[in-house]
């Protein structure tokens, strides 16, 4: 029978790969991002979740925040929806983590890399193709890299649709995209053959004890209800935002057009007025009105000369 758990819901995220209990899935996951020059090979999680946290009915979106042995921090964040300032939140918060390792008397050299993986059931990035991109400080005019101290790297689940027979033979960083895309609906035999290995079985097991422990089942179910209602809230606002603009633009056109309506009013009773003084036979204000203005302007201008002439 499928797992049934989700692992892009946040507070179960937070649990496969912020446990410090469960710090090798930490490790194997961000070794396997990153491929990093110095392979992380121990971390601490800064914000592990406390049991107080559980008995919030809308805590905040749980990400991950650790450091290693390095003193490198890394901020992993699992987001189902594109909130408003998306971008600007990943560099603010990978600024923030980045200064907030300099103590006082200590000197910028000390300063080690905060790294961001923002982890997306959206795509943030329709222009590209590719599941995974990375930004840094970078030159403009030359293939130059300021530092690597500050890294945002974004992964796009939209983008990323192995089938389970190319699985195996995929990078750790694809299976573990698969894991997160597909886990819910694996069963404990699934994860053997598609997912061997000790990390990903580790990660399995967390997801098996959610599903099976009664108290952490209903936080989840509890969690996956408020997440859902507040993505219908997005989109209900998103709606309203959208007709709003619809009804204000059809109000503006009722506007415009009656003041056009006036406008042509005035102009055609100007127009027969002339046409009379000129001995003309008058067109009517329903042929009038279905000129445009700057038509019915023309008309005017040239009866004003026409009888102008005349008179002279």
């Amino acid at each position: 029978m499928a797992i049934g758990i989700d692992p892009k819901v946040d507070f179960v995220f937070k649990l496969v790969f912020g446990n410090p209990e469960h710090t090798k899935i930490t490790i194997h996951f961000l070794n396997a991002v990153l491929n990093l020059a110095h392979p992380i090979v121990w971390v601490e999680i800064l914000n592990p979740i406390q049991g107080k946290d559980r008995s919030e009915d809308k805590m905040i979106v749980l990400d991950v925040l650790a450091r290693d042995s390095q003193g490198r921090t890394f901020n992993i964040e699992m987001q189902t929806t594109i909130v408003i300032g998306l971008r600007q939140r990943l560099t603010y918060y990978s600024c923030l983590n980045y200064v907030r390792q300099l103590g006082k008397g200590e000197e910028y050299h000390e300063l080690r890399p905060a790294i961001s993986i923002c982890v997306l059931d959206r795509t943030l990035f329709p222009q590209s193709e590719a599941h995974h991109l990375s930004f840094r400080l970078r030159c403009d005019q030359e293939d130059l890299v300021l530092t690597d101290d500050l890294q945002i790297h974004a992964i796009e689940l939209p983008k990323f649709w192995p089938s389970a027979g190319e699985i195996l033979q995929c990078s750790d960083k694809k299976k573990w995209l698969y894991f997160l895309v597909n886990a819910e609906y694996l069963d404990a035999e699934d994860f053997k053959v598609l997912l061997p290995g000790p990390e990903y079985e580790e990660a399995s097991g967390v997801l098996a004890m959610i599903s099976q422990t009664p108290e952490e089942r209903q936080f989840y179910e509890d969690r996956l209800k408020f997440l859902r209602d507040q993505n219908a809230q997005i989109l209900q606002a998103r709606f309203e935002g959208r007709q709003e603009g619809i009804d204000e633009g059809i109000e503006k056109g009722i506007e415009k057009g009656r003041e056009e309506g006036i406008e042509k009013g005035m102009l055609a009773g100007k127009i027969q007025i002339l046409q009379q003084l000129l001995g003309e036979s008058e067109t009517s204000v329903l042929v009038l009105g279905s000129h445009p203005v700057a038509e019915l302007s023309s008309m005017l201008r040239d009866l004003q000369n026409r009888l102008r002439t005349r008179d002279v």
